[in-house]
């Protein structure tokens, strides 16, 4: 069937509709991952956006469950070059397409995604719409000029705490403030042994802090960090008390506790194959990223923060962490889900910050 994704600058691309015929405005944004359509799919970080893969072949070896970030896929909608029904692969038991209409989600193939990839990297980051024609196109731009990214991180969090025990308890107990957090970073830290009390976004530092953890994991999430000033003030509390770990947004919302600024990036980072120089161990990491937002630098107080990764292709910041309290964080996402696990090794430095701590 035919479809259109009709973005806010009026630009329309023409293709085939899959998925869920239930069209919904998103920020149309590009992923330069290979594999892992699926985990994309169910990133909560990814939560009200329009997903673009370059890579042109997606769908060849289906779906599985236990790839899924999320118990749903989070996204507005997905554009291809080309779809692959038959797929083939011993783990896959239903294919892309039938996955997203069971879920409700549109998506769009035979987009010369290239050029589409190439307009946002040179114009930035627009709202945009699949739909499957063009009658109502007046409608169409008044849902994209209305189109507003606020609150995505109170929709993707846990509505009430609960708690994952590992098979093989290492003793240690970290509370997760979770934004948005995914599967990958949770079954991380349980494979390390540790006990997880995730809590709601909008918890209180009493909250987090009463199951007495030996330390705090500030998750992923979506949407921009610079709305988040009450979440900022809880973490706020927190310093000093309990050692921290932050992941993407998580490093963003420690970026404003520390009197910091963040600032949105023209297209932003999304991939599974971002180089990262480590300036601590002087190497270099290849990582999975999924943000659109970065911190400024010049806003730190370098006598208190110290920057130890910076993105190879931009310079932006990629890491840092606290010269006198044990709190470190990273823009990316280091347990991959899709990518390279290069930086699968920062889940056993928390574990040793918490060690130590305790």
């Amino acid at each position: 069937m035919k479809g259109f994704l009709v973005l806010k600058d009026g630009s329309q691309y023409e293709g085939e509709l899959f998925g869920a015929l239930f069209s919904r405005v998103g920020e149309v944004v590009f992923n330069t991952s290979m594999t892992g359509y699926q985990e994309v799919l169910t990133d909560p970080s990814y939560f009200g956006q329009v997903v673009v893969m370059t890579y042109p072949l997606i769908g060849n070896y289906g779906v599985h469950p236990d790839d899924e970030q999320s118990e749903k896929p989070m996204v507005r909608g997905l554009v291809v070059r080309e779809k692959v029904d038959d797929y083939s692969h011993w783990r896959g038991n239903e294919s892309l397409d039938a996955y997203m209409t069971r879920h409700g989600i549109i998506g769009i193939s035979g987009i010369d995604t290239r050029a589409l990839t190439r307009k946002l990297r040179s114009q930035g980051t627009v709202p945009g719409m699949i739909v499957a024609d063009l009658d109502n196109l007046e409608e169409v731009k008044q849902e994209l000029n209305r189109y507003d990214v606020k609150g995505y991180v109170d929709e993707v969090s846990t509505k009430k705490p609960y708690v994952i025990t590992p098979k093989e308890p290492s003793g240690l107990k970290a509370a997760v403030m979770d934004f948005g957090v995914k599967r990958g970073i949770l079954k991380s830290l349980v494979a390390r042994g540790v006990e997880l009390h995730v809590f709601p976004a909008r918890s209180t530092a009493e909250e987090v802090l009463a199951c007495n953890p030996d330390g705090v994991l500030l998750s992923n999430g979506p949407g921009d960090p610079s709305e988040l000033g009450g979440i900022v003030a809880v973490v706020n509390e927190i310093i000093g008390k309990k050692p921290i770990f932050g992941i993407c947004l998580g490093h963003q919302i420690l970026t404003h506790a520390f009197g910091g600024t963040t600032e949105k990036l023209v297209y932003g980072h999304r991939g599974g194959n971002h180089p990262v120089k480590d300036l601590i161990n002087n190497h270099i990491v290849i990582t999975a990223q999924n943000h659109g937002y970065v911190t400024v630098p010049e806003s730190l107080d370098m006598t208190q923060i110290e920057i130890t990764h910076i993105n190879v292709n931009d310079g932006s910041v990629e890491g840092m962490r606290h010269r006198h309290l044990p709190i470190f964080s990273v823009q990316y996402h280091p347990e991959a889900s899709p990518g390279p696990r290069d930086s699968d090794l920062l889940f056993d430095q928390f574990v040793t910050m918490m060690k130590e701590a305790k």
